[in-house]
This record gives structure tokens, sequence and C-alpha cells, in this order.
């Protein structure tokens, strides 16, 4: 392959990460003739500083909502703002027309807490450390 040199990198450049990211949505866009990609987040924030203490990141695409990252500053959890922020996320998700949610947490995360709110194991896979596992959820919005 002249002319073609491939790199191996742990710090991905913005610009690069745009030429995979445009080239795929192109792809697909042109495939489905469909696009509706946007991002999605729901963030608790200090209500004096209005500094981030933590929240829901993820995305919707092509009728399907994804949760990418959950994670509270400790103290606020045990108080029904997880179930709030994610009530708040799968609401937003209906809203854009997403007929279904789908994440992944690690067994020692917090798979009950989303199994508690109706969403359900497709998949699960061995991972480090010994005895733990990615575990792929889903839900019917």
């Amino acid at each position: 392959m002249e002319g073609i040199h491939i790199d191996i990198c742990d710090v991905i450049a913005a610009d690069d990460y745009r030429i995979v990211e445009n080239g795929l949505n192109g792809f697909n866009d042109n495939t489905t003739g469909y696009c509706d990609r946007q991002p999605l987040g729901v963030i608790v924030r200090d209500s004096h500083t209005g500094k981030a203490q933590g929240g829901m990141i993820g995305r919707t695409s092509l009728g399907l909502m994804f949760i990418d990252l959950f994670w509270l500053q400790p103290e606020l959890r045990s108080q029904g703002l997880g179930k709030e922020i994610l009530t708040r996320f799968e609401s937003e998700g209906k809203k854009r027309g997403c007929l279904a949610g789908v994440l992944y947490t690690i067994s020692f995360q917090a798979p009950e807490f989303y199994r508690k709110y109706g969403w359900e194991v497709f998949g699960e896979i061995n991972c480090q450390p010994e005895g733990s596992s990615r575990i792929f959820m889903k839900k019917t919005l």
C-alpha cells in the first residue's frame, strides 16, 4: 500500500476523529436516507456554582437511544436522583422518536439499577478484573 502509513495511537487528534466520524455518518446517511443523530445529556449541576456534579451522557441515532456514561458524585447517590436522570434521559429519547434504548454497564457498576427500571440483559462478556463482565442491556421505550 504505497503512500499509506498506519498509526496506532492512544490520543486521537480531533481532526482525525472527525474524519472517521463524518465518513461513517455520511455512509450511514447515504445508505439509510435517514439522519437523526444527536448528542443527549442530562447534567446535574450545583445550584450555586453551576458546576457539573455528574449526569448521563449519550446519543440518539436511527431511532435508538444510547447511554454511554452515567456518574454522580457519591454524596448525591441513594436519593432518587439516579432514577430522575434516567427517566428524563428516556423521556427525551422518546420525544426524539426512539423506539428502544441500549447501554452497557460492568458487573461491579449498576446492572441492578437498570434492571429495577425495566432494562433487560441481551448479552454479557467477561472482562478484567477476573470475575467481572460487561453487561449489555436494552429497553423498549
